[in-house]
């Protein structure tokens, strides 16, 4: 069996810049264990699948090790493949999901992914969030992850965690993040429990961010800079429980898996 699987650098102006993911149209579902294994095979952060349905289309993404409740990333990278590689010319994608229905528009050279806020809640900062970056934070959240806030943005930027302290974790991942010099906000990721030391740019990880940091700076429009090494610039919207997060993809990679 042959199957169509695009390479899409999101949130990213040009090539080698953003998050790389993976994703490979489905006419319908494969065993999960396949998407599995091509998921590892692609070896990036993300690999996602999709199929037509009523509603639009029903998502689901893998990281190379296990399957996850929602990924920003790889669904930015799906709705350029349907928009521009697939001849999707409706103005809106509605993708159905484990985390619900989830909407992507085109505003311009930017895609609008349509989410749903997860306020973190503060809480005590764990000892093996201190010990893995030798530092104490001014402020510790938690939602899906831990959000981590450090007062000056080079730190973000220089932080060289101790990942094996981050796998002794219980969340999907932490967010490191400060107010930024040229942005509202900075931010990095780390995941080494999910087989992601760190994620290039987490769009899944602003439903948490963007609600932090507009209550913070008392905004609802949000601009904010992943400072990892490939980097990626995200656009945030707080509306109401939803936040609008956009950013812009490049095609990398187009051909086929035979499996």
């Amino acid at each position: 069996m042959q199957l169509p699987l695009y390479q899409i650098d999101a949130f990213a102006g040009k090539p080698f810049e953003g998050n790389p993911a993976a994703v490979c149209p489905l006419e319908e579902w494969l065993p999960d264990d396949l998407m599995q294994a091509i998921a590892a095979e692609n070896n990036l952060a993300e690999t996602a699948f999709f199929t037509a349905s009523e509603n639009g289309y029903h998502i689901r993404w893998f990281t190379p090790t296990t399957e996850v409740k929602l990924c920003g990333h790889a669904t930015l990278a799906s709705a350029y493949v349907l928009f521009h590689l697939l001849g999707y010319n409706k103005p809106q994608i509605t993708f159905d999901s484990l985390s619900g229905p989830l909407r992507v528009r085109q505003d311009g050279e930017w895609l609008e992914l349509d989410f749903p806020a997860q306020p973190p809640r503060p809480c005590d900062t764990p000892a093996s969030i201190v010990a893995a970056f030798g530092q104490t934070p001014v402020a510790c959240l938690r939602a899906e992850d831990y959000i981590v806030v450090f007062d000056e943005e080079a730190l973000v930027r220089e932080a060289q965690p101790d990942l094996a302290r981050l796998r002794q974790l219980d969340l999907r991942g932490v967010a490191i993040t400060a107010a930024g010099r040229e942005q509202d906000f900075v931010c990095r990721f780390f995941a080494p429990n999910y087989g992601i030391d760190e994620d290039p740019v987490t769009g899944s990880a602003y439903t948490q961010l963007a609600p932090y940091w507009g209550k913070v700076m008392n905004k609802t429009e949000l601009y904010a800079r992943q400072v990892s090494s490939r980097g990626g610039n995200v656009k945030c919207r707080l509306d109401g429980n939803r936040v609008a997060i956009a950013g812009q993809a490049v095609k990398f990679l187009e051909g086929r898996i035979e499996i």
